[in-house]
């Protein structure tokens, strides 16, 4: 049964779902950074910060202040519909993850659409991955994090890399990956009463800022890709989100191609909850940290 934090925090997401869905860019924009403020504000007395310079866009690195090994590191790719998040957003679950899994992070403000629409935000998640090579990291070290639109672009990111005969990471985690953006889950007609924060309206939106009509290309939407070769994978969704199905379509494609894959759909949750502090969140962070510093892999669920 979920506990009371995770119902209150359900109904209150209910609550402001239809002033998100029609608001404004720039809205939801400052409102998805304030939370990011948040999440690296509660972790900053066990992390530091470090800027990355690149010449297009932002980053920084997270380094935890009890870092479990030194030569293993995370690229995290933020969600935001490929038009939200700048790098306060992308350092408050950066942090999150630097302190779970005990493992410096590199956070990318990749650009966002409408303004630097697709292949932009793909050629930055490129540009932060062949840094991490530059500074001598394995690829077998570097693992690749990401939730939403992020899930989907490390996904598409690893196609991209796999084309051009380039070097693969370690592992993938993605937290309710957006893999599909032709909509075709049957999740958004089912889930579209009960999920409490995601519209189809709105990610209709995003989609269009993002890729125009090409949303079939295996580099916005990797499940149409060929996924064969790719690094073992550990895919989360709630239960109850529009975007479930992508989860459920990206694992089963992972496999069909003969890839490691565990899925773990959390039933009554809602998207990307691995990044709120609820109790089911917290034992996915668990799961996830013994994934990455490869213990582990999650228990597969439906």
């Amino acid at each position: 049964m979920a506990s009371f934090i995770t119902l209150w925090l359900r109904e209150q997401l209910r609550l402001l779902k239809p002033i998100i869905t029609h608001s404004g860019l720039d809205a939801c924009r400052a409102a998805q950074d304030k939370l990011g403020e948040l999440g690296a504000r509660a972790a900053a007395s066990k992390t530091t910060i470090e800027p990355v310079p690149f010449s297009d866009f932002e980053a920084a690195a997270v380094v935890p202040s009890d870092c479990a090994e030194s030569d293993r590191v995370i690229l995290y790719l933020h969600g935001g519909g490929y038009t939200a998040g700048s790098l306060s957003y992308a350092l408050g679950f950066g942090s999150v993850l630097a302190v779970h899994c005990g493992l410096p992070v590199l956070c990318p403000a990749y650009r966002l659409a409408p303004e630097h629409p697709f292949p932009a935000a793909l050629e930055d998640a490129a540009r932060a991955y062949e840094c991490l090579l530059s500074a001598g990291l394995s690829p077998e070290n570097i693992s690749f994090v990401g939730e939403s639109a992020g899930g989907g672009l490390l996904f598409a990111l690893c196609l991209w890399l796999k084309d051009r005969g380039l070097p693969l990471p370690g592992r993938l985690a993605a937290l309710s990956p957006w893999v599909d953006l032709t909509f075709s889950g049957h999740s958004y007609a089912e889930n579209a009463r009960r999920d409490p924060s995601l519209s189809e309206e709105s990610l209709r939106y995003y989609a269009c800022a993002y890729a125009l009509d090409d949303v079939r290309n295996p580099l916005v939407s990797p499940v149409f890709g060929d996924l064969e070769g790719l690094p073992p994978s550990q895919i989360y969704a709630g239960g109850d989100e529009i975007l479930r199905d992508d989860a459920v379509m990206l694992h089963e494609r992972l496999l069909a191609a003969g890839c490691v894959s565990s899925l773990h759909i959390e039933p009554g949750l809602w998207h990307a909850y691995v990044l709120f502090g609820v109790p089911e969140a917290r034992a996915a962070l668990h799961q996830i940290r013994g994934f990455l510093l490869g213990n582990a892999a999650a228990p597969e669920g439906r």
